[in-house]
């Protein structure tokens, strides 16, 4: 597992490409607009390629809703788990701070109208874009923008997240996302 150290923290490089539980359950793969609307609604798990692309999966991995990453049959591998709030604020922290870290965690290719990072951190982040809670990806195209999820929730339908876009620098932090959309995710190991 490839993994890279930034600050104290130790960080998976890829995003997670998972399709069961650590009990061996497997996710549920969430095809349809309404389908994954009604399991966000009902707080089902639930993963997706991008834009309903298998081939997107090799480079970007899988998006995952909210869901999936609160079950307690648990996503992370043994020895890792889902970054918290607090331990995405360290990561930006030990790269300068959320208004520049993120041309530090971006990767040096893939990104749209050369938004492209230094990597400087090793971090590798991809724009591997987002589905939203309707189930639909036009907002969000690949190669403008990544979105990963925290294990922290905001409330009983919103979670904590971070997003990287093509024409910023800056890592910004999502206070309110919709635990139905589906977005990256990428680990920490545990301590």
């Amino acid at each position: 597992m490839k993994q890279i150290k930034i600050g104290d923290q130790i960080w998976m490089s890829l995003n997670l490409d998972c399709e069961t539980f650590n009990n061996g359950d497997e996710i549920p793969y969430i095809e349809f607009d309404e389908d994954w609307e009604e399991a966000g609604e009902n707080g089902h798990p639930g993963w997706c390629y991008y834009n309903y692309e298998p081939s997107n999966n090799y480079k970007y991995g899988k998006l995952y809703n909210w869901h999936a990453v609160n079950d307690p049959r648990g996503l992370a591998p043994e020895g890792w788990c889902i970054p918290s709030d607090e331990q995405w604020t360290i990561l930006t922290n030990n790269l300068g701070g959320e208004v520049v870290a993120g041309i530090k965690m971006k990767s040096s290719n893939d990104w749209a109208e050369e938004g492209i990072g230094n990597n400087e951190s090793g971090f590798s982040a991809l724009p591997g874009g987002f589905r939203d809670a309707y189930g639909k990806f036009e907002d969000s195209e690949i190669g403008e923008g990544g979105y990963w999820w925290s294990s922290t929730e905001s409330d009983s339908v919103d979670a904590l997240s971070r997003h990287l876009s093509y024409d910023s620098n800056k890592v910004y932090r999502g206070n309110y996302d919709s635990k139905g959309n589906g977005y990256s995710i990428r680990c920490i190991k545990e301590v």
